[in-house]
């Protein structure tokens, strides 16, 4: 078991030790999530159909505030310091820039995020102890995003040049220079196009395409993930090939993800730690988790939409298939 594993399952077990409180009869419960997901995306049916089985149901003693889903970045703040001041009881956030919001709106409603790097963004000072009223799931896309790239050039071997594309929430400078000194180091150029806005994303993608590059490294970003299906149908229209920070991309028409699964670390970890605020725990006595296991999706179709022959030894490791 990786060293990463171990301390993940560790830090999971030790949360499935806690002590937990019933909920108040009687009592209707109020959360609401901010983020760019729509709502009943799969993640989030994920998330509520945990929080039934741990018996807040919603129409009966829980209640989804729906202002804070689908939301554009520029929304962010204001919508949050509305959540706010209707004192819901937990603010679910789907990346730093959410979270980042909702901390700025309150420092009582506990706030349950799914980051990339929740102590290098500044939501937490520690793992072990975050402290105040935020914590959540920390997912580590700066190293995914090496190890994507390492997949993406054995679709590609022969590839000089391949491009990365970011959000205004990927990661930090030390990052991204990490990465171009990796492809660097492989004799690969790595031209890196960073957007903060969804208008920018599709120009992005053709700029990479225009610029030479044989494929695209999908950086972790909520901002990303928020217009994916923007990013498929261009780069398929442009011939692209692309690898996303999610493996659920892959069915969504993506050609290939790696990572974590997105509906796991809601409908299983976060939705567990949720359970335990909304039954009294604070946040600060709930350490930040990350995930544990991570999957390979490959879509068959996509690649042959785009005459490309998925080597038999990425073939061999993939964990889902899509014909």
């Amino acid at each position: 078991m990786r060293r990463r594993e171990f301390i993940g399952a560790l830090i999971g077990a030790l949360a499935a030790a806690r002590p937990s409180r019933a909920q108040e009869s009687g009592r209707v419960y109020r959360i609401a999530y901010l983020g760019p997901a729509p709502k009943g995306s799969p993640a989030q049916a994920a998330f509520i159909a945990a929080l039934s089985k741990a018996s807040f149901v919603e129409g009966k003693n829980l209640v989804v505030d729906a202002r804070g889903f689908g939301l554009r970045p520029a929304q962010f703040t204001g919508v949050a310091q509305a959540l706010a001041e209707s004192k819901v009881d937990l603010l679910l956030c789907g990346g730093p820039d959410p979270a980042k919001a909702a901390r700025q709106a309150t420092k009582t409603i506990p706030v349950l995020a799914n980051t990339d790097d929740m102590v290098g963004e500044g939501l937490v000072p520690s793992m072990a102890r975050p402290d105040g009223n935020i914590t959540g799931v920390s997912i580590f896309s700066s190293e995914l995003d090496g190890k994507r790239f390492e997949i993406l050039l054995e679709l590609l071997p022969n590839a000089r040049r391949i491009d990365a594309l970011a959000g205004s929430d990927t990661g930090s400078t030390e990052h991204l220079e990490a990465l171009q000194g990796e492809a660097r180091a492989r004799g690969v150029a790595l031209v890196i196009h960073k957007v903060s806005t969804y208008e920018q994303i599709g120009p992005a993608v053709e700029a990479a395409k225009a610029g030479g590059a044989a494929g695209l490294n999908v950086l972790g970003s909520a901002l990303l993930f928020g217009n994916r299906q923007v990013i498929f149908e261009r780069a398929a229209a442009l011939g692209l090939p692309a690898i996303y920070q999610w493996p659920e991309n892959a069915h969504e028409g993506g050609l290939i993800g790696y990572g974590p699964s997105i509906v796991h670390i809601y409908g299983d970890q976060l939705s567990r730690m949720a359970t335990d605020i909304l039954r009294g725990t604070k946040p600060a006595d709930i350490p930040v988790e990350h995930p544990t296991r991570f999957y390979l999706a490959v879509n068959l179709k996509a690649a042959k939409a785009l005459g490309l022959e998925i080597p038999q030894t990425v073939l061999a490791r993939a964990d889902e298939v899509v014909e």
